[in-house]
């Protein structure tokens, strides 16, 4: 059967701009899941990072299964793992089964995501026409994490929170039917490979334990017998992953790529882009509906902006870098970052949305891609073309897992400042905000960091088609 790979390519995008909706539309409705589930303060945040670690966790092994199993079915089996999870995380009736379902539904991204990659890669032939699916690819994947927001508050304001993750399902059953129509079975010829299940389950596992030992650091103290106790396992996890990878046949993240100088700065400089995102989004998420008291859909609103400005910095960034090189506007991005995070610190709940929140968030927007670009096309700058895939691979996954654990240290010292706060005899309000002034200001430390690691970085001036992977990608 004949198969326009443009139809190809709307089916692929559609199934990525619901993986990507997804860590965005949930947020607004945290503080509604959090009332009506009895979550609290401090595991609240396992909702987002349930999803952001098993996904960030098993992104590698979804794309060797893909290549030993074929991208079509693996695509198949991501979607339906991840339709289905949508279903049971609307569901749920307690934090655990939430948490659960969200974790299942990470790794049905991390299945789903490199798949179809893998089918746009081959269904295009090098060149003109593959550079323009993948602007296609990255640009719906940017606008549904824009879009993301205004669904989830019109969503819990008309319906319920549960909603979204219901509105998932239609959308995956519409797409496993469109499947055998217009996404053809394609796949690599390759030698023998196996899975790195033991690595995957090394990594993901010793994550895990320092994201949670960092959590419950809130509650118990660092110096609980069980916060060091955690924390130990996850480091012994880690050294054995490290070991596992080394020696492993087909591991999954060459440690070979680490020799690159450049991977590795651009990888941790993403790292900590990750964490600055995730924390942002979070404490503004819960700030503007807990302390200025927006509903779900105003507070979506508030974010348009950023999503704006970051579609913006992406066609900005990707011309820029030819002209000054990538270690310059990376800094620019990172400096913008820092600038916007110390803006929205200093926001209080009688002040003007259009003068506290509305430039630190347009900045934000604009700075976080200023980082994204061009660190993806450093990251990929020093390696093999045979391992770029893997080195993007490895670098998408640093962002996720940057990410979570990022989330994990700024809630837990926020929470912890807000509990200080009410100990001492202040109102709540004060206390959140307060507590969310705390959170912001530790995720601009991030980008501070960032500002520092760009400094040695290499300084590029990329190919045309470098960039629109990047910017795809970023």
């Amino acid at each position: 059967m004949r198969r326009s790979p443009w139809a190809t390519l709307a089916v692929l995008a559609l199934a990525q701009f619901i993986v990507v909706l997804d860590v965005t539309i949930v947020n607004v409705a945290l503080p509604h899941i959090q009332a009506d589930l009895n979550f609290s303060t401090d595991s609240l945040q396992w909702v987002i990072n349930a999803y952001t670690l098993l996904f960030g966790g098993f992104l590698l092994l979804g794309g060797r299964t893909a290549d030993l199993l074929g991208p079509r079915r693996v695509f198949v089996g991501g979607l339906l793992l991840f339709g289905v999870t949508s279903l049971v995380a609307g569901l749920s009736n307690s934090p655990e089964f939430l948490i659960g379902a969200r974790a299942v539904q990470g790794l049905g991204g991390a299945l789903l995501s490199p798949a179809a990659l893998a089918i746009l890669t081959m269904t295009f032939a090098h060149g003109r026409e593959r550079n323009i699916a993948m602007g296609v690819w990255g640009g719906l994947a940017g606008l549904g994490g824009t879009l993301g927001v205004v669904a989830g508050g019109v969503l819990v304001d008309s319906l319920s929170w549960q909603w979204v993750f219901f509105v998932n399902v239609p959308i995956v059953l519409a797409l496993v039917a469109l499947i055998p129509v217009f996404v053809p079975d394609v796949r690599h010829h390759v030698g023998a490979r196996t899975f790195d299940t033991l690595g995957a389950v090394l990594g993901t596992a010793g994550l895990m334990a320092i994201v949670y030992g960092v959590v419950r650091s809130e509650p118990r103290g660092w110096g609980s017998g069980e916060v060091i106790g955690v924390l130990a396992a996850g480091v012994v996890l880690m050294v054995a992953f490290v070991l596992v990878e080394r020696r492993s046949a087909a591991p999954l993240v060459p440690m070979r790529l680490f020799r690159s100088r450049a991977l590795s700065v651009s990888g941790a400089a993403l790292s900590l882009n990750g964490a600055a995102f995730l924390s942002m989004f979070f404490l503004t998420a819960i700030y503007l509906q807990q302390v200025r008291g927006d509903s779900a859909l105003e507070a979506g609103l508030h974010f348009l902006p950023m999503g704006g400005a970051a579609i913006v910095a992406a066609v900005l960034a990707s011309q820029l870098v030819q002209r000054v090189g990538t270690r310059t506007v990376q800094l620019g991005g990172a400096v913008l970052s820092v600038g916007a995070l110390l803006w929205l610190s200093q926001a209080d709940a009688t002040g003007s949305y259009t003068t506290q929140l509305l430039p630190g968030l347009i900045l934000f927007g604009f700075g976080i891609l200023g980082v994204g670009v061009p660190g993806q096309i450093s990251a990929v700058s020093e390696v093999r073309p045979a391992e770029a895939g893997a080195a993007s691979g490895v670098v998408s996954a640093m962002y996720q897992v940057g990410g979570a654990l990022g989330l994990a240290i700024v809630t837990t010292l926020s929470i912890s400042h807000t509990t200080s706060e009410l100990v001492h005899g202040a109102t709540q309000q004060h206390a959140l905000e307060a507590g969310f002034e705390r959170g912001l200001l530790v995720a601009a430390l991030f980008s501070v960091a960032n500002v520092v690691l760009t400094l040695a970085s290499p300084q590029l001036q990329p190919t045309s088609e470098q960039l629109v992977e990047a910017t795809a990608a970023a």
